[in-house]
């Protein structure tokens, strides 16, 4: 029988690979919409507002699953919050950097752009809901 570690593993699995096909079908959705609205810049707008979402949706999931591994499966120790705490630190970076680059960039629509990432997180918090609800990880291991 499974570990609750592992479960949980397994559900952070199955939330990622869900997330990717949400934001697959933003970035497709938000790609034809913002050709249609701008041009060329419109798909390259949605593709990178998705990608962005779909990479910090990937670093959280990520910095837990290596916490779990670097902590040896318990969430009370400090090394899996200071995995997880410097994930946040480095989406929180990468994010300002992104950020910036694109608003000052004739490359890119902000308004398509924004309009991905809000639309791929919504997708990835339904998505986590869905996986998280379906694991059926057990509060407490048995001995």
């Amino acid at each position: 029988m499974s570990s609750s570690v592992q479960l949980a593993a397994k559900a952070l699995r199955t939330s990622l690979l869900l997330g990717a096909i949400v934001t697959l079908a933003i970035a497709l959705v938000g790609g034809s919409v913002g050709f249609s609205l701008v041009g060329p810049i419109g798909i390259w707008s949605a593709l990178v507002g998705s990608a962005m979402a779909f990479v910090f949706m990937g670093i959280t999931a990520g910095s837990i699953l290596i916490g779990q591994k670097v902590s040896g499966g318990s969430i009370a120790s400090g090394l899996f919050f200071g995995v997880v705490l410097g994930a946040w630190l480095l989406k929180f970076v990468l994010f300002l950097v992104v950020a910036f680059t694109i608003r000052n960039s004739d490359l890119f629509d902000t308004v398509i752009a924004f309009s991905c990432v809000i639309s791929a997180v919504l997708g990835a918090l339904v998505s986590d809901v869905i996986a998280i609800s379906r694991a059926r990880v057990p509060i407490v291991d048995m001995v």
